[in-house]
């Protein structure tokens, strides 16, 4: 039986407690073996907004997973460059044989996952894992009308409801307010050194 991964993707400009917490909460819960962190080159569904260079977001991201041994971070869709399509990550991913993949999401995510390229062949390929967003619930009954696919290959888990967003913590920045306890240590020293996010 191959051993289950979990896929964290996302922005990271930048990871933050929310991210890890959650990775943490699916790894336990579902008994992953490891969470693979994949920071997105571009992605798709967002345009501009992005502070932070590829290579300045995966830096933050090794940092801020550093300490947890079962956190990998990967650097395939930076790598890959160009708008970073969750079904690509996923076949190299399957082609590798590197576990059976269980792609987490929060449910505001899932909920929109019915737009993403290729949707039915994500499905087919990873379990979806649903964490929980403070102020957002998801409709089954739409979710599975617009992706019938998903059925019993949809897992929802409470998680942690941090409630701290990326955006949040840039403005923050901007505005000359601290963002301490809210991501890793080191990621606050890194964005301090290299000056990010200054300017909203």
């Amino acid at each position: 039986m191959k051993p289950r991964i979990g896929i964290l993707g996302g922005t990271f400009d930048p990871l933050h407690y929310g991210h890890l917490a959650i990775a943490e909460e699916a790894r336990i819960a579902l008994r992953f073996e490891r969470v693979l962190f994949v920071p997105a080159a571009q992605q798709p569904l967002k345009h501009g907004g992005h502070v932070a260079t590829p290579a300045q977001r995966l830096a933050m991201t090794r940092l801020a997973c550093a300490g947890n041994a079962a956190f990998e971070v990967s650097p395939i869709e930076i790598e890959r460059q160009g708008p970073s399509y969750t079904i690509d990550t996923l076949k190299t991913l399957h082609n590798a044989g590197l576990g059976e993949p269980h792609l987490i999401l929060g449910t505001d995510a899932v909920a929109d996952l019915h737009r993403w390229h290729a949707a039915e062949q994500i499905v087919a390929l990873a379990r979806i894992v649903a964490m929980a967003r403070p102020g957002f619930e998801l409709d089954i009954v739409a979710l599975t009308r617009d992706l019938p696919s998903l059925g019993e290959r949809l897992t929802l888990l409470e998680g942690p409801r941090l409630d701290i967003s990326s955006s949040a913590l840039r403005r923050r920045i901007a505005e000359g307010r601290p963002i301490r306890y809210q991501t890793p240590d080191a990621v606050v020293e890194y964005i301090a050194a290299q000056r990010l996010y200054q300017e909203v």
